[in-house]
């Protein structure tokens, strides 16, 4: 189905998402490259990143197939997605949260509207899954959520339009970026700075040490190949030292997940890149 693209609307992201880089763009602006032909994101998230820089031609992933069928579904289905979501916004109340958060299945758009759902009206959206694979943040406390912004939605669509979307792990990024043309932007979940910070999934699937050096290695296959990478992480000794061989940014960033309010503020973070 074709997508109208409001005026004067630029494409941003349409969910809200923990570690989401909207806030670091102005950071990151200097060290983007100057020229590629493909971009690719394994770890799409919100896809910050992706929706500023707007490329020509696009590879975007992620581990979690409920936010692959979201993306997808706001690309090809847009109208009808849009419908779901105001019959959600007209029915929303506690009891009714609950009961969307409980329920499981259903067609694609279905998915797709109630994860859309979840995610405007939960707390803090905030996107996490249990051992089961079941969302189980509870509902947040806003007054009048925004669960559908049709123009944001209908500027997403157009420009996610020519774009490849799948599930899959970040190492599937392999088979595809090969040349000195291919641009990948890297978000995994951050290494934790502490042993009480250990945040490092957004889904049933944990992102261990191991996970971090395997992701390593992998920057290191595709910088081999002449591929311009970029990836964000921790400020921290282990991160620092995994990527001891390649160019390190700062990044000042701000703590925003944390029961305690007095410890959110500002927190560096690092920009590596093999460019």
């Amino acid at each position: 189905m074709q997508t109208r693209l409001p005026p004067r609307l630029h494409p941003r992201p349409f969910l809200k998402w923990a570690g989401g880089k909207g806030q670091l763009i102005q950071q990151y602006s200097a060290h983007f490259p100057k020229r590629f032909s493909t971009y690719y994101e394994p770890f799409l998230g919100g896809g910050a990143v992706f929706f500023h820089l707007l490329p020509d031609r696009s590879h975007l992933m992620d581990i979690n197939p409920e936010l692959v069928n979201v993306y997808i579904c706001v690309r090809d289905q847009v109208e009808a997605l849009i419908a779901c979501l105001k019959v959600h916004r007209d029915r929303h109340c506690a009891d009714y949260y609950y009961q969307v958060r409980a329920s499981v299945g259903g067609s694609p758009l279905e998915r797709a509207a109630r994860l859309i759902y979840l995610n405007k009206t939960c707390f803090n959206g905030l996107y996490r899954e249990n051992s089961k694979g079941l969302f189980n943040v509870p509902i947040g406390s806003y007054k009048k959520p925004t669960i559908c912004d049709d123009e944001l939605l209908y500027a997403t669509s157009a420009a996610l339009r020519s774009t490849h979307i799948e599930s899959g792990c970040f190492e599937a990024v392999l088979h595809h970026a090969t040349s000195s043309h291919d641009f990948v932007y890297l978000d995994p979940p951050y290494h934790p700075l502490s042993a009480t910070s250990k945040f490092t999934s957004y889904n049933r699937y944990a992102f261990t040490e191991a996970d971090q050096i395997r992701l390593r290695d992998t920057v290191v296959t595709l910088a081999n190949r002449g591929v311009k990478v970029m990836l964000s992480n921790s400020d921290c000794p282990f991160i620092r030292e995994l990527y001891q061989d390649f160019t390190t940014h700062t990044i000042v960033a701000s703590r925003a997940i944390n029961s305690n309010a007095e410890k959110r503020g500002k927190i560096t973070e690092v920009l590596v890149t093999s460019y």
